[in-house]
């Protein structure tokens, strides 16, 4: 009988995990490595687009775009280290100013919480029992203020700025060598500039497409809708690059 109450049991937990929403993946650097990848590729590849256009040779294309790919890799690891220090910095002067103001006015400071809560749907008694409780812990109340009212969540000691900037300018550096690879592994087998930047429309698409996959697996969206938006993405930027190349070699008479 025990064994048959337990199997029922298992049964009708596994029932009810299967209508669960998937969570999704919280990699601490999940967000710089997508958004510095997907901006790698797009740049790199538009670049490669808009020289080729202009019948430039595979050497121009390695010399430019790999000094594009550092010099845009180091501002995109600054850019990312600076966006998150400012963060930081906010987010713990914002707690300081909220800890004041609970500190010296806890009355009004207590009611606005109320209100909030009140706003969101909660019983006006029961939102005053919560805010009572939480004025028991002062540092639980002020997080709880910092997040309730002014959509802020209390700084993270561990969070590091330099690493999101280092994870950044990594990220830059790799995926955004993915289109330029073409040109140098197909040294040996082709001196045809063409059939290059055709491999690098494949490198790109296939960068591209993982990327898609990683965003979809982040946020537990479809795959299929993923790969496609982040494909058309990259194949809209080159085609602009391209043709912007091709007309101001070939109309504007910047053609030696």
């Amino acid at each position: 009988m025990a064994e048959i109450t337990t199997r029922l049991l298992r049964r009708k937990v596994k029932d009810e995990e299967s209508g669960r929403p998937k969570q999704p993946w919280k990699g601490e650097f999940a967000k710089s490595i997508v958004y510095a990848g997907l901006d790698a590729i797009v740049t790199c590849f538009s670049l490669i687009s808009s020289i080729s256009a202009g019948r430039l040779t595979s050497v121009d294309v390695l010399v430019l775009g790999f000094s594009n790919l550092v010099a845009d890799g180091i501002s995109m690891g600054f850019g990312d280290f600076l966006s998150s220090s400012t963060e930081k910095d906010v987010a713990a002067e914002e707690r300081l100013v909220t800890e004041w103001e609970v500190t010296n006015h806890s009355g009004a400071q207590h009611l606005e919480l109320v209100r909030r809560y009140q706003d969101l749907g909660m019983d006006p008694q029961d939102a005053t029992t919560v805010v009572n409780i939480f004025a028991k812990y002062k540092d639980i109340l002020v997080d709880e203020k910092m997040a309730a009212e002014k959509g802020m969540l209390p700084p993270d000691e561990a969070d590091k700025p330099w690493k999101n900037g280092l994870v950044t300018f990594a990220a830059f550096l790799v995926f955004g060598s993915a289109p330029l690879l073409s040109f140098i592994i197909l040294i040996p087998f082709t001196r045809s500039d063409t059939v290059k930047f055709i491999g690098a429309c494949v490198l790109s698409a296939v960068s591209l497409s993982l990327l898609g996959v990683a965003k979809a697996k982040i946020a537990c969206k479809s795959y299929v809708f993923s790969v496609a938006s982040t494909l058309l993405n990259g194949a809209t930027a080159a085609a602009v690059a391209y043709v912007l190349g091709w007309t101001l070699s070939n109309v504007a008479g910047l053609e030696d």
